[in-house]
């Protein structure tokens, strides 16, 4: 008779999703989870399969604690001004999450940019294609822009986020809002 689990599956993802959040997938390791978690190793795996998969889960936790911020982001009409307000809400949404700084997400993709880890590159390039078609589509609101300088823009943004993400880690919440203030003076 299988025993039943004395966790809760969903608790115990969220304490990992923090471990990887703070340390990066490589650092964190197993023995790091074990304590993180509260369970030990064969229930690491046998709820989660391995630490790959468990991290794959906790991108996934993220994501859906982030979907409001994206919903809204998606649903706005406003152009570059719903490009600045995602860009403020990219950097409160995570410290209400988990109070932590930066995005799991971005911390990832910079982690895996040279990986050869396929299955998180596609999750992590899939992830920044759909920001950036989102940019896209927010500046071409403004007619008077052509595709070339809707592109330029995107491309700019998107490094722009990156830097906002690794900049939220370590400067002044007023630090922050003259980067994007700056970053939207220049569109």
């Amino acid at each position: 008779m299988a025993r039943s689990k004395q966790y809760n599956e969903q608790e115990v993802l969220e304490k990992a999703m923090a471990a990887f959040w703070r340390n990066g997938y490589e650092n964190t390791s197993v023995r790091m989870l074990e304590k993180e978690m509260g369970i030990n190793q064969f229930s690491i795996y046998s709820s989660f399969g391995s630490k790959q998969e468990l991290f794959l889960q906790s991108l996934q936790c993220y994501k859906s604690k982030i979907n409001g911020m994206f919903e809204k982001f998606k649903n706005a009409n406003n152009g570059v001004q719903d490009i600045k307000e995602f860009f403020y809400d990219s950097v409160q949404i995570p410290i209400e999450v988990g109070n932590y700084k930066g995005c799991f997400l971005t911390n990832t993709y910079n982690e895996f940019a040279e990986a050869e880890d396929q299955v998180i590159n596609t999750q992590m390039g899939d992830f920044m294609n759909g920001v950036k078609e989102l940019f896209i589509e927010k500046l071409q609101q403004d007619k008077t822009k052509d595709a070339a300088t809707v592109t330029k823009q995107a491309n700019y943004l998107m490094l722009a986020k990156h830097g906002l993400a690794a900049a939220s880690r370590v400067n002044s919440k007023q630090e922050i809002e003259d980067y994007i203030e700056l970053t939207f003076n220049n569109l």
